[in-house]
């Protein structure tokens, strides 16, 4: 089997369910995003030994995947009559909470903020505060979908708590590799 279908060399793609839409739509440019982010999470990965992590990062891109199909999925063909999934898998309240367990635990480990933190550090902790900032476009990305084509409200909020998530194990691997953290202090320049 080929890769290459030739389908999108007009600029259009298909949606779960076969409708066609332009590559530039807000559906389309919201599963992009979060196939970008998910891409962001494996390069920091390939940066981290601690194998918790890369078993939470695993997790996390396995979300993602769930995410993007949900997010290229309208919420009327999500569902089937019977109030079922019509997806394998979809995001729920009990994923956002695994994130924010996790986030828990490090912050436990980790000094508390006084300042703004500059996005810095080592190849592992730099590539987790890209991922953030690519999460926070992704959440962005869905927001501006949901104005105009329902969005389950989970979604956005997985993407919102999964870039907290980045922020925190961005700071733990620093703390892991005994990388400092160089701060935004307004006051001393």
């Amino acid at each position: 089997m080929k890769i290459y279908t030739k389908t999108g060399d007009k600029g259009e793609t298909a949606l779960y369910g076969g409708t066609r839409v332009s590559k530039a739509s807000a559906r389309v440019e919201s599963y992009g995003t979060i196939d970008e982010l998910n891409a962001f999470i494996g390069l920091a990965k390939s940066e981290i030994s601690d194998e918790n992590i890369i078993a939470q990062l695993k997790k996390i891109q396995f979300d993602l995947f769930t995410v993007g199909s949900e997010s290229a999925t309208p919420v009327d063909k999500l569902f089937l009559a019977n109030g079922k999934p019509r997806l394998p898998l979809v995001i729920s309240e009990k994923d956002i909470e695994e994130l924010e367990k996790w986030m828990d635990e490090m912050e436990e480990q980790l000094e508390p903020l006084q300042f703004f933190i500059l996005p810095c550090g080592g190849k592992a902790a730099t590539s987790l505060h890209v991922a953030r900032t690519v999460c926070r476009r992704a959440e962005r990305a869905l927001v501006f979908l949901n104005e105009t084509e329902e969005v389950r409200p989970e979604l956005i909020k997985y993407l919102n708590r999964l870039s907290d998530y980045l922020f925190v194990l961005a700071r733990y691997v620093s703390k892991l590799n005994n990388e400092e953290e160089e701060y935004w202090n307004p006051n001393n320049r």
